[in-house]
Order: structure tokens, then sequence, then C-alpha cells
């Protein structure tokens, strides 16, 4: 059984990085041979049977899931929907977002798949709307524009159309402004769903308002519903680099104590019952009742947390503990955990793609590993309890090292001493007194909530003093898939029993995965990497011992933007701590949106910018160079040429950031890109007219993103590019690139590439910059679904 549900999860697994998904046929023809596979003797046999299970039922799960899609048709036009709010709303600043399952389209014969998701916001252009206080299993009318799912795609980075896929949102959205059309037409729509979301608010209304303006609450909130999202950014910095990011959610130790809480009180209550003259023990054990009761519990509170992949985990492995103990079958911890995987990924395929999938298994599979059969020497209790529990951190501790390394490039040195502190804290103050106050009547509950808030307030005082170490964390490049196989080899002969030889000597299989340096082009070549940070601009550029930044992509909310989301990701995976340069081409948030963000998380050399000596980058930077065209510098043997703007526009106050956008030329051998970041076609001429030669490039960063402005057909003739780039949002705003601008370019022979296509764009000179599109690398088949 083991092995075939191991198979399983694996099948399941290979789906998940195909570039199409199998035709109906070819399921069937693979069921059928896994059928003729059960009837063959030995593992072999039971695993390919498993994993062939596994591949055929993700695939079919995968093609009912994409079934339903908005026509391309129907994208970004007005369309009247009616449907209920089937998930808790969040509020941000600028309005809030919210899933609804559509039940009926009025007036219109588009097709609109049965879940979207949906952002309400106060403002849009120069229309001003009322957000509605929308909540969950309300029935609404709304007018909407939508579109099919679209997210950044870049190395290293996160997948949101996969996420959605999974979330089973087929489209996303926003509410028009529509006076009376948007309105609400039944207070509760009865269903299940709605009921656990409608109580999932109720409680996180009430620790919010007893918590009015406390700092921490969204972590008591994440801790008693599993929403995470009023936790900001800088608190999660905190808690990653500290290790502790998996307390901060209803995790698999939280579900087991509130479990086996009132497991045990349901014992002790029907245990004594002979008090009562009921004699209930001899009507049904003790034993069944316990298992039963902490089932229903973990349920209850598993569905609160929004049915996360750790609270599944654990679910499911206690629905097996329950069921064994019921029915009097008891069975071996591996195959607990093994069926509670099997469970996940028959649920669920698309949470092997979740990082907390592998974590979590991971953790739980390490502890078996290294304590199942192992003997211990007598101790008294609360030593031997000390003991186990030390001993457990420990183990996850190393075990979760060559993995950590594989998914975020970087492990928490802190880890081991923050967790000591972090977990009984976390577990058994602050989470009980979190449940308690968020069900308990006023003013109780507001004593209970704040008494946790403190706790939570000064535990992650001590967090922020261990983060802000230097030595807090250690980072490398991702590894290559043998380097974590070496390192995950070396662990598991750590975590051996007692007597297996030179257990220490595992460490050795650890310094490959620790102490790998980031990948460089060789001298006199360059490497530039195009980001898809939507409408915005952002380059890397490479040579063999520097890189330079070239913008820093939009700001998308007051805490996310292209650097957190986008480019420091990347670095992080490249294993590159360090920039030598940065050049912000002009003010625009589209291109210095990610700026202060980037110039706080990692050291920077310089920047150069056309920005006003007050402006806060400017103030932010280490040394700021202003752009001027004429300067020039060489590393590597690549050469690096500013050709606008002119020193004396600095004297024109009148002009506007794009016109004094710096342009810079990067020259390696007989192939230069030229980035001209928002240039328009005043300054395109004068480049034309001052510094024709120097224009002549392979690539070209179109400017302006591909404006009706910009790309004028003189200042094509003194580039001659053989390809050109669109940095530009999926069905952006702007229409960006404009249709006679991708013509003009088209009629030229220039070849064209759109990173709302293709992804991030890598060029490398010593491939005479020939494009690779990582959509098209690293295809998957929900892509452009």
């Amino acid at each position: 059984m083991r092995v075939a549900i191991l198979g399983f999860a694996c099948g399941a697994a290979v789906l998940q990085v195909q570039a199409e998904l199998p035709s109906p046929s070819t399921i069937a023809a693979l069921a059928a041979v896994a059928f003729l596979l059960c009837f063959l003797r030995g593992v072999l046999g039971i695993a390919m049977a498993g994993a062939l299970t596994g591949f055929c039922w993700a695939a079919l799960l995968a093609q009912l899931a994409l079934g339903p899609e908005l026509a391309r048709a129907d994208e970004g036009r007005d369309i009247t929907v009616v449907g209920t709010i089937d998930s808790l709303p969040h509020r941000f600043e600028q309005g809030v977002r919210f899933n609804l399952k559509v039940e009926r389209v009025l007036g219109d014969a588009a097709r609109v798949p049965p879940r979207v998701s949906l952002s309400w916001y106060a403002g849009y252009r120069d229309a001003v709307q009322p957000v509605a206080d929308v909540r969950p299993g309300e029935r609404w009318q709304l007018v909407v524009r939508l579109q099919r799912p679209h997210g950044n795609a870049n190395p290293h980075g996160f997948d949101y159309e996969a996420w959605l896929l999974e979330q089973g949102v087929r489209a996303t959205g926003y509410v028009r402004p529509a006076g009376d059309k948007n309105r609400r037409l039944d207070s509760f729509v009865a269903g299940f769903s709605n009921l656990v979301e409608h109580c999932r608010a109720t409680l996180r209304e009430r620790i919010l308002r007893a918590l009015a303006d406390k700092e921490y609450a969204g972590v008591i909130v994440a801790l008693v519903v599993g929403d995470q999202r009023s936790i900001g950014q800088a608190d999660w910095d905190v808690f990653n680099r500290t290790g502790v990011g998996h307390l901060i959610s209803i995790s698999g130790l939280h579900i087991t104590m509130v479990a086996g809480l009132f497991a045990s009180l349901a014992s002790f209550l029907w245990r004594r019952s002979f008090f009562t003259g009921a004699q209930l023990p001899l009507r049904m054990p003790a034993q069944k009742v316990a298992a039963l009761t902490g089932a229903v519990v973990a349920l209850v509170y598993v569905l609160l947390a929004g049915f996360g992949v750790p609270a599944q985990r654990t679910l499911y492995m206690l629905a097996v503990v329950a069921a064994a103990l019921w029915f009097g079958r008891l069975t071996q911890v591996s195959q607990v955990l093994c069926m509670a995987l099997g469970v996940v990924v028959l649920i669920d395929p698309w949470a092997i793609t979740s990082p907390g999938f592998w974590l979590s298994f991971g953790a739980v599979a390490a502890i078996l590993y290294a304590t199942t059969g192992r003997t211990a020497a007598a101790q008294p209790r609360w030593r031997a309890m000390l003991l186990v529990g030390a001993h457990t951190q420990y183990v996850v501790t190393l075990a979760l090292v060559p993995l950590t390394m594989l998914l975020f490039s970087q492990v928490s040195l802190v880890s081991p001493l923050a967790n000591a502190l972090a977990i009984p804290v976390v577990s058994f103050i602050v989470t009980p007194l979190a449940l308690a106050g968020s069900m308990l009547p006023a003013p109780l509950s507001t004593l209970l909530l704040n008494v946790a808030h403190y706790a939570v307030q000064a535990l992650a005082w001590v967090l922020s003093w261990c983060a802000g170490s230097r030595f807090a964390v250690w980072s490398a490049p991702s590894p290559e898939p043998w380097l974590f196989a070496f390192a995950a080899i070396g662990t598991l002969w750590m975590l051996a029993p007692r007597g297996w030889p030179h257990r220490w000597t595992g460490l050795a299989a650890w310094l490959p995965l620790l102490t790998a340096q980031p990948t460089h082009p060789p001298p006199g070549e360059v490497r530039v990497t195009a980001f898809d940070v939507g409408q915005g601009m952002a380059l890397l550029i490479e040579t063999s011992g520097h890189r330079l930044l070239y913008d820093t992509g939009p700001a998308y909310t007051p805490e996310s933007n292209g650097a957190n989301r986008v480019i420091l990701p990347y670095l992080r995976a490249r294993g590159i701590g360090v920039l030598d340069g940065v050049v912000v081409s002009h003010s625009d948030i589209d291109h210095a949106g990610g700026a202060l963000t980037l110039l706080d998380a990692i050291g920077v050399g310089w920047v150069a910018s056309s920005l006003w000596h007050d402006h806060a980058i400017v103030k932010a930077a280490p040394r700021h160079i202003r752009c001027a065209g004429g300067q020039q510098w060489t590393w590597d043997g690549v050469r690096f040429e500013m050709l606008h703007p002119a020193m004396a526009s600095y004297d024109d106050p009148r002009l506007r950031p794009n016109a004094r956008g710096c342009v810079l030329r990067v020259t390696a051998g007989e192939n230069a890109i030229l980035l001209a970041g928002d240039i328009e076609a005043a300054q395109e001429a004068q480049l034309v007219a001052g510094s024709a030669p120097l224009l002549r490039a392979a690539v070209l960063l179109a400017p302006h993103h591909g404006s009706g402005t910009s790309s004028t057909p003189a200042f094509l003739a003194a580039v001659q590019p053989r390809l050109v780039l669109f940095q530009v949002g999926y069905r952006n705003r702007y229409r960006h690139p404009k249709r006679e601008v991708v013509e003009r370019y088209e009629k030229l022979g220039i070849e064209r590439l759109r990173t709302d296509e293709s992804g991030a764009i890598m060029l490398d000179s010593a491939r005479g910059f020939v494009p690779e599109q990582y959509r098209r690398e690293h295809a998957r088949y929900w892509y452009g679904r």
C-alpha cells in the first residue's frame, strides 16, 4: 500500500511539469496499463501502477478544472453577474478583494467561469465609487470586467496561474462603477461552505475589533482562522529570517494540540459518567469517544484554517489514527503518513507544487525516520518530555536544510534558538488564548486576546533582534538536483541510529550545497535578464565579475512591488547578494517602484538616476550619480555607455521625467543592447542627431513600452535592431505596445517579443543574443489557459 501511494504521488507530480495535458485517449490507454500492472507481483509493478494511476488522475482533474474558461472576446468588457461571496474578503487600502461563485449572467451571452476573483476599488481612473461591505455568503449583482488567469512568469518566482488553478478560480477582474446595478440581493445564502466562511469572517471581526490598531492583530487572526493577508511584509521578513514562519499559521502542531486537548477532556468526562448514572462507558469505550472527538475538533479547526496543505496533512493523519482506534486495527506510523499523503494528492494534485507540501510531509517523514524504533534511557517524565522536544527540533532543523536551500536558497542559522522560544510561546500560550478569546463573550474575550497579543509582541521583539544579525541567514544559489540529492543522502546519514559509523561525516555532503557560488558569463560576454514585472521595466545585466540592474519594476501595492515580488527572489535563488550598480532611469512608479525595497534588502555599490537630489531614492542610495550622456565605463571587457540625458537638461524643470530618462548601451564584442527607458519622439530625434553611430544595437528595449509617441522610423533606422523587447503588462490600461508601433517593427523584419506573452526573456552575448523565453523553456499546461 505504501509503495502504491508513493507511486501515486510521484505520478501526480510528473503531470504538474508537463507542457501539455495528455489527450483523453492517452489517459485511457495509461489507465489500462496501470490496471494490468496491478496483477504483477513485486514492488516495481506496484510502484508503476500507482504512478500511472496518479498521472491519469491528476490529468483528469486538470482537464475538468481547465474546462470552464472565459472567452478571449469577453475579456475587458462589462458583464453583469449574480453570485455569492464564497471566500473571506480581504480589505486593503484601495478596496476589497474576494472570490465570487457565479450563479448566472444577466442580459449577456458571455460564458463566465463558475468561480472568479474580484477586486472592488474605491476609485478607478477618474471614477469614484463606494466600496461595499461584502461578507461571505451574501448574494450580489455586480457589473464586472474580467480577464483570463494571468500572472508574471519568472525563474524562481511565484506561479500565480498555478495557484489560481488550484483554487478553482478561472478568471480575475474588478467591479465597475455602475450605481444601483451593483447591489446586495440576499444577506445570506444557505450552504456549508458559506457557513464556514461566514464563521471565519465573524471570528476575524471579533479579533480585529478587540485588537483595534494593534500591531500584531494579523498574527492572532492567522492563528485562529488561517488568514495571513493582514501580516505586513516587514513582519514576514523577520519570521522567515528566524525560521518561525511555519508557526504563524494554523500548523499541524496547533491542530494536534487542540484535538488532543478536547479528546482528553471527552475521555475524562466519559469515564466519569458513572457518577451521573448513565454508565456511558458500557455503551461505548471512552477510547473511541476520545478518538471521534479529536477527529471532529480537528476537522472544525482545519475548516476554520482555510484547508491549507499542512492542516490537511494533520487532519488526515488524525483521521486515520482515529479510524484505527475505532475499528481496533493498530497501524504503523509510516502507513498513517502515506495515507495522509495519498488523500492530499487525491483531493488536490496541485498541492505538490506548493513549498508547504514538501516542508510539511518532509518534516514528519524526518521525525519518523529519526525516532521510530529508537530506544531511550529511562528519565523522569518532565525531563523525558524536554529531551523528546529538543531531539525533535534538532531532527527537523537538520532534515530540512537541503529542502529549504532547494526551495528558498537560504537557511536560518538562528532557527534552532528562535524555534526553541517560539514553539512553546505560540503553541501553548498564544494559540490557546487566541482561540478562547475569539469565542468567549466580552469582556473576557478582549482580555484574553490582548494577553495573547502582548505575548506575540514580546516574541516579535526577540525575533527582530535575532533577525537583525548579519549572520542570521546563510544564503547560497538554488542547488542543482544532483547536489540536492547528495546533501539529502548526507542528512540521512547524520540522522541514522546511534552506532551508525561516522554519522557526522554526513556534514561533508552539505559543503557543496552551502558553498556554491553564483554562475556568471565568461570575460568579455554579457548576460541580460528582462524580467516579467507587468507594466514596468527591470533588467539584470551580468558580466563575469559585475552586476547591474536597470530599473526596479513597478509598485503594485504599498507593500508589494517588482523588487520583493520578482527581482529579489530571483537574486536570492541565484545566490546574488550584492549589485555593483543600479540605474533608475526616471521617477515614474513603473520604473522606480521597487528601488527603496531593493536598496533596503541587498548591498548596492551605487545608484545612477535622473532623479532630483531630494528624491527618497537618492537619499537612500549609498552613492548617487546623475545620468548624463557621455558617461562610460568597462566591466570585464564589456562596455557601458550612457547616451542620454544631456547634463544641460537638468537645468530645465519643465521637462517631464520621461524626457530625462537614462538611456544605456551595453556592448560585448559585436553584440550590443540598447536600453531606452521611456524616451519619446523628441529625445529619439536628439539621439539620432547627436549620437547616431552609438545607437546601433542588435537588441532594443522598446522605448516607453511601445507607446505611440516613441519608436520613430528615424530612430529605428539608426538602431537597426534584430530583436525588440516590449516589457508590458497583460492587457495593460495603456494598451502598450500600440498596434501601429508593432506594425512598424514588423515591416522592418524585426523580431518582437513581449514579456506578457514570453515571461522573462534571457539573452546571452555568447550565443549571439538568441532569446530564451521563460514561458517556452519552462512551459506548463496551465499557461495561457
